[in-house]
């Protein structure tokens, strides 16, 4: 793969009447795994995208089986719509126990595959691990604190807190704020998005949506302006010669930060959070032209050895 980087522009504006928010699929990680299992046959990443892919396959199974949860009374989501506020914040939310109990459930749908010795280690280390130990670590990853997770675990404790969120999100529909009040951050959950799709198809045609790295929501974003900081300057999208124009990253100099982008309209096959675990070369040439992630994909975490 040549480590040329390629331009590629765009035509911003804001459109009137779009549907600015999209919530959850029930079917939103059967789909990720789905296409992860597809996108490892011959990567080079194969081990680990067939590990991500089943992965997500448990957390389809963990959501279906998932009780419902409680959720914010109807006053207190007026009050989060009005003021552009996520109802189910990351920072303010009570976890429930259920997340733990998923938690054990997703190791156990797991060591029914071919997994290798390390990782049945791995999973059985979680089953035995105590209440404030988890507690601990889920509070670390949700925080951002990724060098202080323990790297075999972080991905299971991810996987877990996604189903937990992706629960609430599809209870709560489309009750939650469409017009966050801080810029970049997911409107149910606060959490910062994995990556952004332009959508094809009735009124969401050409339109871009965020995708929460966590609860998988999705919020309507203006193309060519950053996810981070709101500038509409300097906007540049790179991307990795010969790798085709259906997946960019969006680069901002005024902050020097970047998100990827991918361009249904070229190939309508992709899912964001798949496609960003097969594409980490496009991460690794931007990073090399001085550009820092907006968003975790939360089953390759930085810094977590993951």
């Amino acid at each position: 793969m040549s480590s040329e980087i390629i331009q590629d522009g765009s035509v911003a504006g804001q459109i009137p009447d779009i549907p600015a928010f999209r919530p959850v699929p029930a079917d939103v990680f059967a789909e990720r795994g789905e296409r992860l299992q597809t996108l490892a046959s011959g990567h080079a990443l194969e081990p680990y995208l067939r590990f991500a892919a089943s992965l997500g396959l448990a957390q389809a199974g963990v959501l279906q089986s998932f009780p419902d949860l409680p959720l914010p009374d109807e006053h207190t989501l007026a009050h989060c719509r009005e003021h552009g506020l996520p109802a189910l914040s990351v920072d303010g939310h009570r976890r429930d126990p259920a997340w733990r109990r998923g938690l054990t459930e997703l190791t156990t749908r797991l060591e029914s595959d071919v997994l290798p010795a390390q990782a049945l280690n791995v999973l059985r280390r979680i089953r035995s691990a105590g209440q404030d130990e988890l507690e601990a670590a889920a509070a670390g990853l949700l925080a951002g604190a990724y060098t202080e997770l323990n790297p075999g675990e972080a991905p299971f404790i991810a996987s877990a807190l996604q189903v937990y969120w992706a629960k609430m999100a599809l209870q709560l529909g489309g009750r939650a704020t469409a017009n966050p009040a801080q810029i970049g951050l997911c409107p149910v959950c606060g959490s910062h998005p994995v990556a952004s799709v332009v959508r094809i198809g009735g009124a969401q045609q050409g339109l871009r949506y965020l995708v929460c790295s966590l609860c998988a929501s999705e919020w309507h974003m203006v193309r060519v302006k950053c996810s981070a900081c709101g500038s509409t300057k300097g906007i540049s999208y790179l991307g990795v010669e010969g790798g085709g124009d259906a997946i960019k990253a969006e680069c901002c100099d005024e902050c020097k930060t970047y998100l990827k982008i991918f361009y249904l309209e070229k190939d309508t096959s992709m899912v964001p959070v798949a496609d960003d675990l097969a594409t980490l070369a496009l991460d690794m040439l931007v990073d090399q032209e001085g550009y820092n992630r907006i968003g975790p994909n939360l089953l390759f975490l930085p810094g977590s050895g993951s």
